[in-house]
């Protein structure tokens, strides 16, 4: 099940082809805002960007979900969900799957050795016409 690009998220798809992080930004205050919104949460400005992101960060938080799942999902579990902080603005958490090599099954990581404050890395896998996150442990 891919994620369905509308207008309000496309920079996050275009930046999910070119290999990069992208983050929305409000042009009046300079905020960044995950997820996408029209308008600024805090000075509700309409106006804004998208800022490429050093895709660098931490494990905030991280479950392992088991069956039963939605379609799609259920042949992977049990697996990883992580979300982690952003070093740009560790208030702006973007989750994933905790992988040691891009394009490894997240199932593949031992939900035991996940640490909290753990250095990650945004690595993209293409799937189909876009491209999939992953969050690749710092130390690989």
């Amino acid at each position: 099940m891919l994620p369905l690009e509308t207008d309000e998220t496309a920079g996050w798809f275009e930046g999910a082809r070119a290999g990069e992080l992208r983050i929305q930004a409000c042009l009046a205050c300079g905020r960044l805002r995950h997820p996408p919104c029209p308008r600024c949460p805090w000075c509700h400005s309409p106006e804004r960007e998208w800022r490429a992101m050093s895709g660098q960060g931490r494990v905030w938080s991280f479950v392992v979900p088991h069956p039963p799942l939605l379609p799609g999902f259920s042949e992977l579990a049990p697996y990883n969900v992580v979300m982690v902080e952003l070093v740009e603005d560790p208030s702006i958490r973007v989750t994933g799957q905790l992988v040691d090599r891009a394009g490894d099954a997240p199932g593949d990581v031992d939900p035991a050795t996940i640490l909290i404050g753990e250095p990650v890395r945004a690595v993209w896998v293409p799937v189909e016409d876009v491209g999939f996150l992953q969050w690749q442990r710092a130390s690989t």
